[in-house]
C-alpha cells in the first residue's frame, strides 16, 4: 500500500512539473536529504510501532547524535502514515519519522496525514482529502512560472520505463502500434500516446519515500501440503511444511513471504482481451524512456524480480510472475486506462471513478464486491492497453506474508537443514453479487505439490521474543490462523524448558518448571467449531503434559450463545490478573485485525477493573504501561 500511495503522490507532483523519484528510505543517506528542497514521506507502521524493514537502516542513521539540528533547515517536509487503528501504536512510524525530521530543522510544509485501514472506505478516506490539500499547498508555495500550467488529470504522463522487444533490430523512428485502440506513435521503439507529456525537470526536485520489503531470500522445497479442516467445512485451512538446505535462524513471530503466480487461465484471458497474442511469447526487455535523472541518489529504473531470471523474458512470463490482474483497482488505474479506449461512454465512466467526489461510488464498485482488475477490463471491453504499457498499468504482484508456525525442535530437520511450517487459510468465497473470489496466493498454495521448489523470503517479525523471558508467564491470544505464531512460541518455550532440564540434570537439579524454570504459558484459542477448526489439538494435549501449558478454547458456533476469546479472558480473570499483575507476565495477541484486538484489549481492562479494584482510567493506564514496557504485543493482519 505504501508504494501505491507514494507513486500516486509522485504523479501528483509530476503534474505540477516536479521531477520526482519514488524510492525506499534505506536507499538514501540522511545527509542526502539536505540536497532536496521538498520531501514527502509515505510510510506504514509495522510490529509494535516500528518502521518497516527497508526504513530501519535509514532510521538508525537519522538518530545519530552527530547530525546537526539545522541539517534539514532548507528542506520542506510532510508525511502520510498508513496505519491500523486496531493497533495500540497507531501510525507511530509516521509520527516518529515526521518528528525527527523536524528536530533536524526541516519545515513542516503540510501537517502529517494518517490513514486508517479500519475505516469503512479504507485508507482513501484520509488520503484523498490530504493529497488534494498537498496539491493546493504546493501550488501556493511553489507557483508555476509564467505560461506554465499544471498538467491536467486527463493527460497521460509519460512513464520512466516501458516494455519493448528485446531484438537488437527494434525499429526506430516513427511507427504505429495498433492493438484494437488508437495507433500510438513509436519513439525509440516505445509507443507514446499523443497526449502523454514528458515532465520537464524542475529546479527543485521532490522525492517521495515509501516502504517495501527487505528480507533474506531462500530456496525451499515443499515437504507437505495438507488440509487441516474437514472437506465438509466451509473453509480450507492448510498446514504447509517447507525445507531449506541451509541452516537458518528464525524466531517466533518471524514471517515467510510466498510469491504466487497467476493462473494460466487468467493470463490467457487478459492476453486475448487486450489483443496481445502476437507479442505474448516474443523476447522482451524493460527499456528506459530517458526520463531518469543521472544522480547518485536516484534509484535504477524498475526491473522484474529474480523470479524472472530465466531467459528469454517474455510478456507471458511477466504476466504470470510479476503483474497482478486480480488486485482490486485503485483510482490511478481508472485514470490510466481511460486513455486506452475509444468509447466515449466508457471513458466518461472510467474518469468518474477518479473524481474524489465519487469516492463512495468507487468503493461500492471495487472494494465492496472485491471486483478485480481483470473483471473491470472485461466489463470495459473497449479498453485496449498497449502491451508495452502493461507493467505501468497493472500493479506488481506482491508476495504474501505468513507468520511462521514452527518453533523449537520443529525448526530443524537434520544437521544443516531448516524446516518452516505455515498455517494458511485459503481465501475462497462468494461476494454479495454471488461471484466467486479466490486469493491469488492461497489459490496458488492450494496446488503446491510435495517436491515443488519455491523462492521465498524470510523477514524478522515484530513480536520481539527473547529467551531471556523464558521464566516469565505469557498469555497468548490467537484465534484462527492467529495461532500460528503462538504455536511457534509454545514449541520454542518447550525447547527452552528441555535445555534448562538438560543443564540442571548435569548439576543434579531436575526441576525445569516453576520459579526457576519455564514460566506458565496460557493459550486462548478461538474458532467456529471444535470438530472442524481446533488446529493442533493433539499437540496441545501432549504439551500440556510436558510443560506448564493451559489451553482455553472458545468456539463461537458450538452453542446458541457465541463465545469468543475475549469472553474466555474474562472467565479466567483471576488467573489472567495474577499472571500479569503479580508475576509480571507478557501478553501476545495475534490474528485478524479489526474487532478482535479491540475486544481483547477491552477484556483486559475489564479484568484489571474487576480483579485489581481499579477504575477504568487506572486500568487503561496500567495496560498502556504494559505496552511501554514491552509486555503487551500485537501482530495482526
Amino acid at each position: 500500500n505504501a508504494l501505491d500511495y507514494a507513486e500516486e503522490a509522485g504523479r501528483l507532483l509530476e503534474r505540477l512539473h516536479f521531477q520526482t523519484v519514488v524510492t525506499s528510505l534505506d536507499a538514501l543517506e540522511p545527509l542526502s536529504l539536505a540536497r532536496f528542497g521538498f520531501v514527502v514521506a509515505v510510510i506504514s507502521t509495522t510490529g509494535q510501532g516500528d518502521l518497516p524493514a527497508n526504513a530501519r537502516s535509514f532510521w538508525r542513521k537519522l538518530l545519530r547524535k552527530k547530525l546537526p539540528l539545522d541539517h534539514l533547515a532548507k528542506v520542506n517536509i510532510t508525511s502520510f502514515g498508513l496505519g491500523d487503528s486496531s493497533y495500540p501504536k497507531f501510525n507511530w512510524a509516521a509520527r516518529k519519522l515526521h518528528k525527527r525530521l523536524i528536530q533536524l530543522g526541516a519545515h513542516e510544509f503540510l501537517p502529517r496525514g494518517e490513514g486508517d485501514e479500519q475505516h469503512e472506505e479504507g485508507l482513501d478516506a484520509t488520503w484523498v482529502p490530504w493529497s488534494a490539500e498537498l496539491r493546493q499547498q504546493v501550488l501556493l508555495k511553489y507557483p508555476l512560472g509564467e505560461g506554465l500550467h499544471p498538467i491536467p488529470e486527463d493527460v497521460l504522463l509519460q512513464p520512466k520505463c516501458l516494455l519493448s522487444l528485446a531484438s537488437n533490430d527494434t525499429p526506430r523512428g516513427t511507427e504505429l502500434v495498433c492493438n484494437g485502440s488508437d495507433a500510438f506513435p513509436i519513439v525509440n521503439g516505445i509507443p507514446i500516446p499523443a497526449d502523454a507529456i514528458p515532465v520537464q525537470p524542475a529546479p527543485l526536485p521532490a522525492i517521495v519515500n515509501t516502504s517495501d520489503h527487505n528480507a533474506q531470500r531462500l530456496i525451499v522445497k515443499v515437504k507437505q501440503n495438507r488440509r487441516l479442516t474437514p472437506q465438509s467445512h466451509w473453509q480450507d485451512v492448510r498446514h504447509l511444511e517447507l525445507s531449506c538446505p541451509a541452516s537458518i535462524k528464525y524466531n517466533p513471530g518471524d514471517v515467510l513471504t510466498i510469491y504466487p503466480q497467476n493462473s494460466c487461465q487468467d493470463v490467457d484471458q487478459i492476453i486475448e482481451l487486450m489483443g496481445w497474442d502476437q507479442y505474448a511469447d516474443q523476447p522482451i526487455q524493460f527499456q528506459s524512456t530517458n526520463r531518469m535523472e543521472k544522480a547518485d541518489f536516484y534509484p535504477v529504473p524498475p526491473a522484474p524480480s529474480n523470479k524472472l531470471h530465466s531467459e528469454p523474458l517474455t510478456l507471458r512470463k511477466v504476466l504470470i510472475h510479476y503483474l497482478d490482474m486480480r488486485a482490486i483497482p485503485r483510482r490511478s488505474f481508472f485514470s490510466m486506462v481511460a486513455h486506452f479506449t475509444n468509447d466515449d461512454m466508457h471513458k466518461e465512466r472510467l474518469l468518474e471513478f477518479t473524481d474524489p467526489q465519487y469516492i463512495d461510488e468507487l468503493y461500492d464498485y471495487t472494494t465492496r464486491p472485491r471486483r478485480s482488475i481483470l473483471e473491470v477490463l472485461q466489463e470495459f471491453d473497449s479498453v485496449k492497453i498497449p502491451w508495452q504499457w502493461a507493467a505501468n498499468v497493472l500493479p506488481k504482484l506482491r508476495g504474501r506474508q505468513f507468520s511462521i508456525a514452527s518453533g523449537g525442535s520443529c525448526k530443524c530437520i537434520a544437521e544443516g537443514q531448516t524446516n518452516f511450517e505455515l498455517l494458511a487459510a485459503i481465501v475462497k468465497y462468494k461476494t454479495l453479487l454471488k461471484r466467486l473470489r479466490e486469493g491469488v496466493c492461497t489459490r496458488y498454495m492450494t496446488d503446491l505439490e510435495p517436491g515443488t521448489t519455491l523462492s521465498v523470503t524470510l523477514q524478522k517479525g515484530g513480536l520481539g521474543v527473547h529467551e531471556s523471558e523464558a521464566t516469565r508467564p505469557v498469555i497468548l491470544v490467537g484465534p484462527g490462523t492467529g495461532v500460528a505464531p503462538m504455536r511457534s512460541l509454545i514449541w520454542e518455550r518447550y525447547h527452552w524448558q528441555q535445555d534448562m532440564l538438560a543443564r540442571r540434570q548435569a548439576t543434579a537439579d531436575i526441576t525445569s518448571n516453576g520459579p526457576n524454570g519455564v514460566g506458565e504459558t496460557i493459550l486462548f484459542y478461538g474458532g467456529r467449531n471444535q470438530g472442524a477448526d481446533f488446529f493442533y489439538r493433539k499437540e496441545w494435549d501432549f504439551l500440556e503434559e510436558e510443560m506448564p501449558l493451559k489451553v482455553f478454547a472458545a468456539f463461537s458456533r458450538d452453542q446458541p450463545a457465541k463465545v469468543y476469546v475475549q469472553d474466555m479472558l474474562k472467565q479466567q480473570s483471576e488467573l489472567v490478573y495474577e499472571l500479569l499483575h503479580s508475576k509480571d507476565g507478557i501478553v501476545y495477541v495475534c490474528g485478524s485485525s479489526g474487532k478482535m484486538p479491540r475486544a481483547v484489549r477491552a477484556a483486559l481492562v475489564e479484568v484489571f477493573v474487576d480483579r485489581g479494584k481499579m477504575d477504568s482510567s487506572a486500568a487503561e493506564d496500567y495496560l498502556q504501561a504494559m505496552e511501554k514496557e514491552g509486555r503487551y504485543k500485537q501482530e495482526t493482519w
